[in-house]
């Protein structure tokens, strides 16, 4: 247990923390755990040497990191959105919940590793609907070759380009205004990267969906990652994208200490997948604790098609609350994820989803007023609507309270 001091930046609640060290993607039978193990599989048993596995797996990294590992380290730029206070949770201005696993990339490489997976939790504010969740689980990956590895059969390629000098790699400006490729690296290590990388990420579909799963690759940009792909599959009647990937920065590899080497990158949500296998409708149920969820999912054979069967599905109770904003404050510059915060800290898990229903200027006081439709639905029982409307009134008094405004 660490101590943080709070500052001006610090934004997280009471509810995010106590999703801490709950570690579904280490729970025996949890879908999240069971897609975990088949990726860690898939991984172990398709990339050996003298018989042993390759990749390292490393399952139980502190979620809490520096701005540094999040951001700088992945040259992700000081004005990038993804920095804000209202999309990340804050412990202080310099330390962060981590918003990707991929925050660790660059401390695995400095200790010598070249080719690991990153699996553990991951924490955004976002908006409450069936598919988000402040809270979720990632797999992220490295794999990285010298040119020996890579060109084993071609001695005469080179990892670089002529003008790139791999003893003094941060001298070099390296570009991405190619579409094909960075500055540093040369078209031939770049495009047997691509291929490897696109193979082996297929291959992890197939073994995951099956081997008829139709795919398509979409350009992508990612500011760790170039060039870089997105990977979607047609399941179920639509098209899903499964993850992210590409030819990793050659300046997060020399900042890292790797400066003879060319490595790829992938990410992947873990409950996306969970949720498009097992038909899992609600993003919550993860959670649950309830025997009618868990029992489906216990001694089963790791790949056994498993079809998620409803238990019950107790009714929604639908209240909407209107208000107006302090002077100070328009209907542009409330930030919504505050608002939601707060509904999810008093609400809890019967929050199902939060809606912006309606915006509006009065036309002569010109004061402004928000309204937003709550919605709540227990996971394992029926909510009677005297309980709905005593959460509501204690959401009402909460954003009177932290907000300033003037409930209509």
């Amino acid at each position: 247990d660490r101590e943080f001091v709070t500052d001006d930046y610090t934004n997280i609640t009471p509810k995010i923390l106590s999703y801490l060290n709950r570690d579904l993607h280490l729970k025996k039978d949890n879908p999240i755990s069971i897609v975990r193990q088949r990726i860690v599989n898939y991984f172990y048993s398709s990339f050996t040497h003298g018989g042993n596995p390759i990749f390292s797996v490393y399952d139980n990294l502190s979620p809490v990191v520096t701005t540094k590992q999040n951001f700088d380290d992945l040259l992700i730029p000081e004005d990038h959105p993804s920095r804000t206070k209202s999309d990340c949770y804050y412990v202080n201005r310099k330390t962060l919940l981590r918003a990707h696993m991929t925050a660790h990339q660059s401390e695995l490489l400095r200790s010598g590793l070249d080719n690991f997976l990153m699996i553990g939790d991951v924490y955004r504010r976002d908006e409450i609907d069936s598919t988000h969740f402040p809270v979720f689980h990632q797999v992220d990956a490295v794999r990285s070759q010298r040119k020996e590895q890579l060109f084993q059969d071609h001695p005469g390629l080179e990892l670089f380009e002529p003008t790139f000098d791999p003893k003094n790699p941060l001298i070099f400006e390296n570009s991405i205004n190619d579409p094909n490729k960075q500055s540093c690296h040369s078209l031939e290590a770049t495009k047997l990267m691509e291929t490897q990388l696109k193979n082996h990420l297929i291959g992890l579909v197939h073994a995951l969906f099956g081997d008829n799963v139709k795919h398509r690759w979409v350009d992508a940009y990612f500011p760790f990652t170039h060039p870089s792909w997105e990977l979607e599959i047609f399941y179920d009647n639509n098209w899903l994208e499964v993850l992210g990937c590409g030819i990793v920065r050659n300046e997060i590899l020399a900042n890292a200490g790797p400066n003879n080497s060319i490595a790829y990158a992938f990410g992947l949500g873990l409950e996306r997948i969970a949720m498009a296998l097992y038909k899992i409708p609600d993003i919550r149920l993860m959670w649950s604790e309830d025997s009618g969820f868990v029992s489906q999912f216990q001694n089963k054979k790791l790949n056994e098609k498993i079809t998620y069967k409803a238990v019950s599905s107790y009714p929604q109770c639908i209240n909407d609350i209107s208000f107006w904003l302090p002077s100070d404050v328009t209907i542009d510059t409330f930030t919504n994820n505050d608002f939601y915060d707060l509904v999810r800290d008093v609400g809890g898990d019967i929050i199902e989803q939060v809606k912006l229903k309606d915006k509006f200027v009065h036309p002569k006081t010109k004061k402004h007023s928000l309204c937003y439709s709550i919605i709540y639905r227990h996971l394992e029982r029926t909510l009677t609507q005297a309980e709905v409307n005593e959460v509501h009134k204690e959401i009402e008094k909460a954003i009177v309270k932290s907000f300033n405004v003037v409930v209509r």
